[in-house]
Order: structure tokens, then sequence, then C-alpha cells
């Protein structure tokens, strides 16, 4: 049995040898802006945290979001393709990806730099910390495109069954990135600009070492640098996985950038307090995520392998594993929050806001499990567009809606914040009713043939 094969074997025991690679790799890249805040907070100020994690952070999470949505596209077709063990077309699709994110970061890049102000005044960022925010944005569009490679081609590996190998290159980036805040922002005093640079150079590191290790790879995903071009046919079926996925993304982002634009409203200090949240609990929502893409790969490569029984089973039991995480994670993250705040900030009235507003939705972060399995469950079988429509509807069109009707008669922090815990709880529900009740199954195999 092939050591990256995902459809043979016991299948908790070769999803949780997938799982946590990806969960350490996530967490390393979480770490990126864990100990961009850290330093900024505590070696700059809470002026220079609100500037960084605040309005800036929604705007490149847009981003990266379309991005990132379109490259699981590719994941998927891989991990299919992996599956059915057909090694010319999962070529095609790696080269693909990789020149399509290629040409894509050139345009963000310069799009980016171009539309900085506009964007921030469009979510309302506060005027005394502007100038900051503009300044730590745009120098971190510079490093769109070796971030977009890096990230395809974590994918493509994971896609074929390694999830090791992108978890040993983020380990290296992390350790630059603290090694180069430090040295820029504590030692050399160069403010939001040094994290900025720091994250930069350290994502052009980490894409030149994967990209390396591509370029050696005995498999089919083997990175041939004349073999770079756009397959329409490969690009197609990425494409239909992927745009889905993007707009899902990009939605999710703009209704956290309406949420964002809300909790401007409030000062600068709730703002450096919803930043610190952000940054505390990312070990949950990396985890969560680890657990989407770990299912993802494994119902990607079962499907392709037409093993269907163990694709449903693996989903089961992958869900009833990621509620009973979510459920201790959230209780660990509300015992240890007051000590654990104080990593971000040491204003105690930023470290009182960011404390209170933990409680309006971390205890219901075991909801969002079912969204996050069911949907990569479907998507990892080629389903791409009901998860995009439940998400769309469920998470960012309720959410917009509750920010724009209830807010204004509920304008609190609380107000804005339960906007989380009820749209997740709708979400849920849609997409038990969708994977028990549809035919989902009997389309994508439809498609498959």
């Amino acid at each position: 049995m092939n050591a990256n094969d995902l459809t043979q074997g016991k299948i908790m025991r070769a999803l949780l040898r997938f799982f946590f690679p990806i969960l350490f790799g996530m967490l390393f890249q979480q770490l990126y802006n864990t100990v961009d805040a850290v330093v900024v907070g505590r070696c700059v100020g809470y002026e220079a945290l609100a500037a960084v994690g605040g309005s800036p952070a929604v705007i490149i999470n847009l981003v990266i979001g379309v991005f990132t949505g379109l490259a699981s596209g590719a994941t998927v077709i891989i991990s299919q393709y992996c599956g059915s063990k057909d090694d010319e077309l999962l070529s095609r699709a790696s080269h693909t990806i990789l020149m399509f994110c290629l040409l894509a970061g050139i345009a963000m890049t310069a799009l980016g730099w171009i539309s900085t102000p506009w964007s921030l005044r469009l979510v309302r960022t506060q005027p005394d910390i502007f100038a900051l925010s503009e300044r730590y944005l745009r120098l971190y569009y510079l490093g769109s495109v070796p971030l977009l490679l890096f990230n395809v081609a974590s994918g493509i590996l994971r896609a074929v069954g390694d999830s090791r190998w992108p978890l040993a290159y983020l380990g290296v980036c992390c350790v630059l990135n603290i090694v180069l805040d430090v040295l820029f922002v504590a030692v050399l005093d160069m403010g939001v600009a040094g994290v900025a640079w720091a994250t930069v150079l350290s994502q052009t590191a980490g894409a030149t070492l994967i990209l390396m290790h591509l370029a050696r790879a005995p498999g089919p995903e083997r990175l041939i640098l004349w073999q770079l071009r756009i397959d329409r046919s490969s690009l197609r079926r990425i494409l239909y996985i992927g745009v889905p996925a993007a707009i899902q993304g990009a939605m999710y982002s703009v209704s956290n950038i309406v949420i964002q634009t809300a909790i401007n409203g409030f000062g600068t200090v709730v703002i450096a307090a919803w930043t610190a949240i952000s940054k505390f609990d990312g070990v949950f929502w990396v985890t969560s995520n680890a657990f989407g893409a770990a299912i993802c790969t494994f119902v990607g490569q079962c499907f392709g392998a037409g093993k269907y029984e163990r694709m449903k089973e693996g989903a089961r039991k992958w869900l009833l594993t990621a509620l009973g995480t979510a459920v201790l994670l959230s209780t660990l993250l509300l015992s240890v929050s007051r000590w654990g705040l104080l990593l971000f900030a040491t204003e105690a009235a930023v470290v009182e806001e960011a404390s209170r507003m933990l409680w309006y939705f971390v205890p219901f972060y075991f909801v969002w499990s079912f969204i996050e399995i069911l949907s990569n469950t479907l998507r990892g079988a080629g389903d791409a567009l009901a998860p995009t429509v439940i998400c769309l509807i469920g998470v960012c069109v309720l959410r917009v809606l509750w920010i724009w009707l209830v807010v204004p008669y509920w304008h609190t922090v609380l107000g804005v914040s339960m906007s989380y815990p009820v749209t997740w709880f709708a979400t849920a529900a849609a997409f038990v009713l969708y994977y028990a009740k549809s035919n989902w199954l009997q389309r994508c195999k439809g498609r498959q043939t």
C-alpha cells in the first residue's frame, strides 16, 4: 500500500495520519499572523495592532479567499485523479493551476497596490490608523505571488496524500518570520512596515522551497518548468469546483468586512480587542480548516477510486471527531482567555473588552463542525454548487441582513457578535438536511461518467 493512498487501510488511522501534518502546518501559518500581532501589539502599541489586524486583515482575507477557493478546485480534481491513478491528467492539472496562480498573483499585486486607499475607505478605517493600515496593506500585496504559489503547491502535495512536506516548509517559514519580526520591529524599529516585510520575505522563502520540492518529486505531481501552461480542459474542471468555492470564500470575507465595518464604528479599543480575539481563537479555526482539508482529500481519493461506502463512513466518523474536538477547544479557549489575551495587548481596556466578547460566540463553535465537514465532503465528491448556495444564503446573506436590520436596533458589540452563532445554526441545519435527503452522490457519479 502507498503511504499516501487514503483509499486503503483503516479509515481513522489513514485520516489521522494525514490530518495532523495539515493541522500543524496550518498552526504554523496561523503563527505568522499571531507573531505579527504579538510583536506589534507589545512593541509598537494598540493603534498599530488595530492597523495590522483590523481592516487590512479582512481585505486580505477577501482576496486570498477567492484564490484559495480556486485552488481548492485543483485539489479536488487532483485528488480524484490520484484515486483513479490517471497520472497524465494529474500532471496537466498540476501545471495548469500553478501557471494560473502565477499570472493571478501578478495581477493581484498590481491591483492591490492601486486599490489599497479605496478599499480601506470602503470599510471605514479609523482616521488615526489609516496611514499605518495603508502602508502595511500595500507592502503585504508585494508577497502575492509567493503566497499563492506556496498555497497551491501545498494543495497539490496534499491532494496526492503528502501532508508532511508542506508542514516542514511552513515550519521553516514560521521560524524565519519570527526572527525577521523581532529584527525589523523590536530591533530596527520599522513598525508595521517591518511586520509586512517579514511576512513577504518568509512567504518568498516558503514558495521557493516547496517549488524546488515539486521539481524533484518522483510522481506525476512533479513540476517541469517547460510544461507550465494552461490546459483548457483541466482548467474547466478546476473552475467547475473552484469558482463556487471562490465565491463562497469571497462572500465569507464580504460578510466579515460588513461586520468589521460595524466594529470600526465602536472605536479603536474595540477594533484592537476584535483583532486580539481573531488571533487568540485562531487555533480553533485552523483546526477546523485542517479537518475540512483532510476529509476533502480523503473523499476525493475514495470517490475517484469508486469506494463510495468508505467515503461515507469516513465522513461520518470524521464529523463526530470534529464535534468532540470543537467542544474541547471551546472549553480550553474560554478557560485561558484572560492571560492568553495578554499576549496581544497590555492595555486593560482592550483585554477586558476581548474577554467579554469571546463569550458571545466561542461556546457555539461546535456548530461550525457540521458546516466544515459536510461542505468539504460534498466538494470532495465534486458537488461544488450546493455548498456554495447554502453558505451564500445561510452564512453570508443572513449575516449581512443581521448587520443591516438588527444591529441598528441592537447597537452593541453583543448585537454584532451574535450574527455569528445565529447564522451558523441556520447553515448547519441546511447542510444536514441536504446531505441526508438529497441524491447528491448519484449526481456526482453521473458527472464522473
